[in-house]
């Protein structure tokens, strides 16, 4: 997996910058993806996650 990375424009403010960076990170699912494999989930709880979401 690869680093996300941002560059800072001149002048940036470093709240700007983590606002672009958290949006990217969004963007790409990193975050999610991170909060899923916190803990392991056994196929049958995802599978039934899964059914749940849809309805």
């Amino acid at each position: 997996m690869e680093a996300t990375e941002i560059r800072m424009k001149k002048g940036e403010p470093i709240d700007r910058a983590l606002r672009r960076l958290k949006k990217k990170l969004d963007k790409e699912g990193t975050l999610k993806e991170l909060r899923n494999r916190r803990h392991f989930e056994k196929p049958s709880e995802k599978k039934r996650r899964s059914q749940r979401r849809r309805g």
